[in-house]
């Protein structure tokens, strides 16, 4: 259970995407991935993306944490145009600022829970004292609290899923991005992964979750239907009938 007294933040977006268009390729074999989509997601705010396959949802999730830049249109995170940034300028935020969370975990399997949790902090530079006190911290937000120096492959699917979690709001992260952070695990442990991502959004950290399952939209704030690489319906999370 996550226990935190921090109070978000709710003088601006943290995410705005405006007339986005995001294409692959060029001339007869061009696909228009993205075509025109605008999202703005405030702090403390869990978002679902849904749709049918290919219809644009990890592109949009990309794009909106700086790891893909759009061919038209901008995306801001708190008020920066990540378009309009050098390389080392949206390295840095993305290194800093945004969390992700796949399907892959992309634990390191040689090293402990606090030790791939603390990765992300001493690449940034900070020490190796304080950045193992900052980790534990955010395992703790995730409900890991004993056995820190494990390694990931003597956790459950379910433990690994809240050790990458923790990885992603390691530090002071203000939104995590989940790409299908459910995919590969049975019911029970993903009710209590899309706990935790719901208990961050609680404590102040919007997250944006793209899943194919309408339970576990329902824990979202909002749900976003892509379809054809174009928002088709921005709703609270009861999913409509006839959308998906």
């Amino acid at each position: 259970m996550i226990t935190t007294n921090r109070t978000p933040d709710l003088s601006g977006p943290i995410v705005e995407l405006r007339n986005v268009v995001k294409t692959f390729g060029a001339g007869t074999t061009e696909i228009r991935a993205l075509d025109g989509v605008s999202l703005t997601v405030m702090p403390g705010e869990f978002v679902a993306i849904m749709g049918p396959s290919g219809c644009g949802k990890s592109t949009m999730l990309h794009l909106g944490g700086g790891l893909e830049l759009p061919t038209a249109g901008n995306v801001l995170f708190e008020g920066r145009d990540l378009t309009t940034m050098s390389i080392a300028e949206l390295a840095e935020v993305r290194r800093r600022r945004l969390g992700y969370v796949f399907q892959s975990l992309n634990l390191i399997p040689s090293l402990t829970a606090l030790e791939n949790v603390m990765l992300p902090l001493e690449l940034d530079g900070i020490g190796a004292s304080a950045a193992r006190a900052e980790a534990r911290e955010a395992l703790e937000r995730v409900g890991i609290v004993e056995q820190l120096d494990r390694y990931p492959d003597s956790f459950s699917g379910g433990q690994q899923q809240r050790i990458a979690i923790a990885r992603s709001v390691v530090g002071d992260r203000r939104v995590v991005f989940a790409d299908e952070p459910t995919g590969a695990l049975d019911t029970l442990t993903s009710d209590q992964v899309i706990e935790v991502l719901a208990g961050l959004a609680r404590s102040g950290t919007a997250v944006v979750m793209v899943t194919h399952e309408p339970r576990f939209a329902s824990w979202a704030d909002r749900v976003v239907f892509l379809r054809d690489g174009r928002i088709v319906d921005d709703t609270s999370a009861v999913v409509p009938t006839g959308v998906r």
